[in-house]
């Protein structure tokens, strides 16, 4: 496995998995996990970045909470993954996100993906942190309760239709705030709908959302 050390500013060093493409980068991706830990699915996006061009990295963002924790989806997995985020700090993960986002620096542009728990960071990314040419969130819940913040560099937003824990006045609110910003709603997709490894999978959403990621960052990363 590709694994790396960060150092975050405030000391703390954590685990992150590396993609790396052959050749001549076309830049960076930063990968941001959902609650399920940089398990196969994340390394997964990595690697499918990698071949496109991109130093891919994803940070193990519950490092400090549970060291090298990984998950799969079952409801006892699930029910694990959710009672970590009662002791997750956003502050010290922002930390680690600029960690990561050093890390590959030298590779060029660096932009930032996120699913879920990631996709509501890679807006604070976005907003909070300096240094990231595009952001591209996957049903980030949490991005609503900081909507008014501003985005220092081009936002994407993914949402499913038949989210049931992201309700529509959610993600309207979301829109409404940065009409500037890319956003598509997917029909018949619900949470999580770009893992191949959920039930909640929906192949045909989640290959347009890919195409649409990647176009993205093309135009972000590689044609500023």
């Amino acid at each position: 496995m590709n694994l790396t050390t960060l150092k975050a500013k405030d000391g703390f060093q954590l685990a992150a998995y590396v993609a790396k493409p052959e050749g001549i980068p076309r830049g960076a991706i930063v990968v941001v996990q959902e609650i399920f830990g940089v398990n196969s699915h994340i390394q997964s996006i990595c690697d499918r970045l990698a071949e496109n061009g991109y130093v891919a990295i994803a940070p193990a963002m519950f490092d400090r909470i549970h060291p090298g924790f990984e998950s799969g989806y079952t409801p006892e997995e699930v029910a694990r993954a959710k009672a970590l985020m009662q002791n997750f700090n956003i502050e010290t993960a922002l930390l680690d996100l600029e960690a990561a986002r050093g890390k590959v620096a030298t590779a060029g542009n660096v932009g930032i993906v996120g699913f879920c728990l990631g996709g509501s960071l890679s807006w604070l990314a976005a907003t909070r942190l300096k240094g990231f040419s595009g952001a591209s969130s996957f049903y980030g819940g949490m991005v609503q309760q900081f909507a008014t913040e501003v985005p220092k560099c081009p936002v994407q937003f993914h949402f499913g239709a038949d989210d049931a824990s992201i309700p529509p006045d959610n993600y309207e609110e979301v829109q409404k705030q940065h009409p500037a910003a890319e956003f598509y709603l997917y029909q018949n997709a619900g949470h999580g709908f770009n893992c191949d490894q959920r039930n909640s999978y929906a192949p045909e959403p989640a290959a347009v959302a890919w195409a649409r990621t990647l176009t993205f960052f093309k135009n972000t990363l590689v044609e500023k």
